[in-house]
């Protein structure tokens, strides 16, 4: 049985967010540089990092951004 399975919407959503900021921390990206990026406001990623909460639309244009930066 696939994990994310057993994970409410609110585990999952904090999963992406850990995920990301881990992702964007280990490219020594600030939120701001992020922001500039992937055109999602500052407020918003911080606002996901400590919260999940985001549109799709957003988590989308921040992942592109952080999978474009993966080695």
């Amino acid at each position: 049985m696939n994990k994310l399975s057993l994970l409410s919407a609110y585990d999952v959503q904090q999963s992406f967010a850990t995920y990301l900021r881990q992702k964007r921390k280990e490219k020594k990206l600030s939120r701001k540089a992020l922001a500039e990026r992937c055109l999602v406001p500052e407020a918003t990623i911080k606002k996901f990092e400590t919260t999940g909460q985001i549109s799709l639309r957003q988590l989308l244009m921040i992942w592109q951004i952080v999978a474009d930066l993966e080695p």
